[in-house]
């Protein structure tokens, strides 16, 4: 692997990039089953955020807004406090992803959630729906570029053995790189981000909604409700 790092360079990114998670588009009640009282609903929901610390201090308190909390959470915490397997990492650290495009973050985002329902064991191909929200998040960062070593290390890009870039993603962790770019293997045309570090991640901001609906062989994308932007053949 010492070979690997000994061509790499770095790229400086500053701009944005697209994250894609799981999201619904109509925020639900999580009182509502307690009780048929509004007024109790709102109150269950004071008491909440009276107890509940903030996740999130802006720089800049004065223009801060409560729904920053939020976003500053879904768009970018989440995965440097909940671990788990990726490409990048083995489930011991936290790992970031992010696009160039919302394009690509959708092809990327509906082979991992197909994969997914594969996985389940009560899934058998029916017809199946999902919403997910895009965030565009500020980087500025001097990354590691994986992406002319793919050729000579094609691992690199691997559809589905994690393992060298798991090896790959532990080092850079460890000597505390605050990430990599490298291309996407879902959309060749497109770039990916693996982030190790929150603090070259800033300002979110809501871009768009997108629901995916599983039908056959096929995954449609939608912008707007009932109305295809992509269609994506599924891989099993």
């Amino acid at each position: 692997m010492s070979s690997l790092f000994d061509e790499l360079s770095l790229v400086d990114i500053q701009q944005d990039v697209a994250r894609n998670i799981v999201s619904l588009g109509q925020s639900q009640d999580l009182f509502d089953d307690l009780t048929d009282d509004p007024a109790q609903w709102r109150l269950a929901q004071r008491v909440e955020d009276e107890v509940k610390p903030p996740l999130y201090r802006s720089r800049t308190p004065v223009i801060d807004r409560p729904f920053e909390d939020a976003q500053w959470f879904d768009a970018i915490a989440w995965p440097f406090r909940n671990w788990r397997s990726s490409r990048f990492s083995d489930g011991t650290h936290g790992v970031w992803y992010g696009s160039e495009s919302v394009e690509t973050t959708v092809h990327e985002s509906a082979y991992h959630w197909y994969q997914g329902l594969l996985g389940d064991a009560g899934f058998q191909g029916e017809a199946v729906i999902a919403e997910r929200r895009v965030y565009r998040v500020a980087c500025a960062a001097a990354l590691l570029d994986l992406r002319p070593a793919a050729v000579r290390y094609p691992d690199l890009l691997h559809p589905a053995d994690y393992a060298f870039t798991q090896s790959v993603g532990a080092r850079i962790h460890r000597e505390g790189h605050p990430g990599l770019l490298i291309a996407s293997v879902r959309r060749p045309a497109g770039q990916n981000l693996a982030i190790f570090n929150p603090a070259v991640l800033s300002n979110p901001r809501h871009d768009c909604q997108l629901t995916y609906r599983l039908q056959g062989d096929r995954i449609a994308v939608e912008k707007r409700p009932g109305v295809t932007w992509i269609t994506l053949a599924v891989a099993g």
